[in-house]
């Protein structure tokens, strides 16, 4: 279990490694799509970090976002370390995850299934009047 100071210093890692991507990197396959820092899960020691990465574009994307963002990864732990002042940066393991495809898929069948709702209230009223 995290204690308070490794959470905020995961937090931390991750609103860093956020702004960078939008600011910092231009590796097209990073920019290629919404690529967006899911989570970050930081060890006890705080020596390592896992960064989930997604995009709504697909694992796939996800995938080659991770490659591009690991080939870049002196540049996110050269900012954490400055900006975070800290005097060990934990190595950046970048994790692709599916997680904003996932939820828009279950937002497209919440959506199906209200205009499904809607329709069949439509026709319910239809066949009332008659």
């Amino acid at each position: 279990m995290q204690n308070f100071k490794n959470r905020r210093l995961s937090e931390d890692i991750k609103r860093e490694i956020s702004s960078l991507i939008l600011t910092e990197i231009k590796d097209p396959r990073v920019n290629s799509g919404l690529v967006s820092v899911v989570r970050t899960e930081l060890s006890g020691d705080n020596s390592h970090c896992k960064v989930y990465i997604s995009s709504l574009e697909g694992i796939e994307a996800a995938k080659s976002a991770v490659k591009g963002l690991e080939s870049a990864g002196w540049i996110f732990k050269k900012a954490i370390s400055n900006k975070l002042h800290l005097k060990k940066c934990p190595e950046l393991k970048f994790i692709a995850d599916n997680s904003i495809e996932h939820s828009a898929e279950i937002e497209r069948m919440l959506e199906n299934i209200s205009s499904a709702e809607d329709n069949g209230d439509e026709a319910a009223e239809e066949n009332s009047e008659e």
